[in-house]
């Protein structure tokens, strides 16, 4: 990809970070943020970057703006200013919203991401992605396989006791739910032991920064189910905030606009 100019000044800052299975915009302007919006990513990113574009356009910020990209996705930005990693956008990102020194933890379509935070800089982070059974992915399949949405699954969730769910891979975790509904388990404890093994693979992750405050973004952090049994495994509460689902594209808008913070609170 040919990149244009790195960085200009502008009228408005756009982060896209698109991921696996959703794709995130934020747009801010020099005081806060002024817009943003999720798309499905579906099977092409290119087309959900297009679709992101014509978006930008009907909505009047693609003619004067810098864009920066993020995300499983990024390389199909054509147009932006410039790619930059997901590990420094969910960084950036996660700081801007929490303000706080601590451990961001992005549990993605394709991987889980543990990024310590200090003096709002990235410390360091691991990377998990061969443990499909630890990611939203295998959360979304599970809700597939049991005929629910995921927002259902959470509730039945809540509502069961977790069966165990011990393999690694999706593809034989999905054999061990198969065993399950076969032996007439109700789908309530399926739900939760989905839910409790995915909790408990990222709580392992976590383990490498014991003393860390852990706060939660991406998909996974609309759920407060999900964050009282990730608090419950990894032994300390888990925060979140409403718009750290879009940290990783908000980081990636303040990257394009070279800040490290912005006002949250859209205009009125």
């Amino acid at each position: 990809m040919k990149e244009r100019e790195k960085y200009k000044m502008s009228k408005y800052y756009v982060g896209i970070d698109i991921g696996s299975t959703a794709s995130k915009t934020v747009i801010i302007d020099e005081n806060q943020v002024v817009d943003y919006f999720t798309l499905p990513t579906g099977w092409s990113g290119q087309e959900t970057s297009q679709n992101i574009y014509e978006l930008l356009k009907t909505k009047g910020y693609a003619d004067d703006m810098t864009c920066v990209a993020t995300g499983y996705g990024r390389i199909c930005v054509e147009y932006a200013n410039k790619v930059v990693t997901e590990i420094t956008c969910h960084g950036k990102g996660g700081w801007a919203i929490f303000k706080k020194d601590g451990l961001i933890v992005d549990v993605g379509g394709q991987d889980t991401k543990m990024i310590q935070i200090e003096d709002g800089t990235v410390k360091d982070f691991l990377m998990n992605d061969k443990c499909a059974a630890g990611t939203g992915k295998f959360v979304e399949v599970m809700a597939t396989r049991l005929g629910t949405g995921l927002n259902q699954l959470y509730e039945m969730a809540a509502k069961g006791n977790p069966v165990s769910i011990s393999s690694m891979c999706t593809v034989f975790a999905e054999s061990e739910v198969i065993g399950h509904i076969a032996s007439g388990r109700p789908r309530e404890d399926i739900a939760a032991g989905v839910i409790d093994s995915v909790a408990a693979r990222v709580a392992a992750l976590a383990i490498r920064y014991p003393a860390k405050e852990m706060v939660l973004t991406g998909g996974l952090c609309d759920s407060p189910y999900f964050i009282e049994i990730l608090s419950q495994k990894a032994k300390r509460q888990v925060a979140t905030h409403p718009f750290a689902r879009y940290a990783g594209a908000l980081g990636a808008a303040l990257t394009a606009a070279k800040k490290t913070e912005i006002k949250l609170e859209m205009k009125k």
